[in-house]
């Protein structure tokens, strides 16, 4: 085991779940908000019997992290072990020691910067190759001895919390903005999981594949693909440049694209996550 990479790990955790117990404290309790999986479950129990969060989290989770061991391996188990242990207490002293007050009683921004918080929170954790909780090794088992899909699983849990938390208290509006922080949460992990790369992929069909090869080297750089193809109709033989530029330089690309071939044929997609040759 590198020394270096575990420590980087669980630098990762204990920031993650720093930030997760202060979304949850200050913005999700005060303004009877939820989250997904089993952090939603542990958060609606409180509203329900008014125990600790942190005390029912480990409660909820520590059977589950043991079922968890044959799937995901004893090194991510005992992280997430120490992510869900260390969140737990984060949460429980924020509320219970401290006292900590509430950023916001508009529930609004409540459901907006909490699942935000929330999100990044659970991005540094999953970057430290760790779980904060217990949903996915349901999913998982559940996935294992049915036709039932692991996603399709989870996606039933936070909506039996978000459900709960509106006959609960008898407020819709509760339920809705949970659903809310839940969307912004998974977008939040996202852009941190992919470091949301401004860049964009390029396609570029043509039959003036060497003279814009040229151009886009003289302008934009050198590294790029020419892959060989054929049409699906005629089968006829066709070329089509590939490329990664930075969003800023597509304006000029198009330019450079139109003043060579104006019948070329151009597609522009997100760069969601790059990985090797630098990135």
């Amino acid at each position: 085991m590198n020394f270096s990479t575990e420590f980087k790990n669980y630098s990762f955790i204990f920031i993650g779940s720093l930030f997760l117990a202060y979304g949850v404290v200050s913005l999700f309790i005060p303004n009877a908000l939820v989250t997904g999986g089993t952090s939603g479950m542990a958060i609606l129990l409180h509203y329900i019997f008014k125990l600790p969060v942190g005390i029912l989290m480990v409660a909820i989770n520590a059977p589950l992290l043991l079922l968890g061991t044959r799937y995901f391996g004893k090194h991510f188990t005992f992280r997430s072990i120490v992510a869900i242990g260390f969140t737990a207490v984060c949460i429980d002293v924020m509320g219970e020691a401290l006292h900590v007050k509430a950023l916001s009683h508009d529930v609004i921004l409540a459901a907006i910067f909490g699942g935000i918080a929330i999100g990044i929170g659970l991005g540094f954790i999953l970057s430290g190759h760790a779980s904060a909780g217990g949903s996915t090794i349901i999913a998982k088992i559940v996935a294992a001895r049915t036709s039932i899909k692991a996603s399709t699983v989870m996606l039933l849990i936070d909506i039996l919390i978000i459900v709960s938390i509106a006959f609960l208290f008898g407020n819709i509006d509760l339920a809705l903005w949970s659903l809310v922080s839940i969307y912004l949460s998974a977008k939040s992990i996202d852009m941190f999981l992919t470091r949301g790369p401004s860049k964009k992929v390029v396609h570029i069909v043509s039959v003036k594949i060497e003279a814009l090869c040229e151009q886009i080297v003289a302008q934009l750089g050198k590294n790029g693909t020419i892959v060989e193809g054929s049409g699906i109709f005629e089968h006829e033989n066709k070329r089509m440049i590939f490329l990664v530029v930075e969003n800023s330089k597509v304006p000029r690309l198009k330019e450079l694209i139109q003043s060579i071939d104006k019948e070329a044929f151009m597609v522009v997609m997100e760069a969601s996550e790059l990985l090797g040759r630098g990135h």
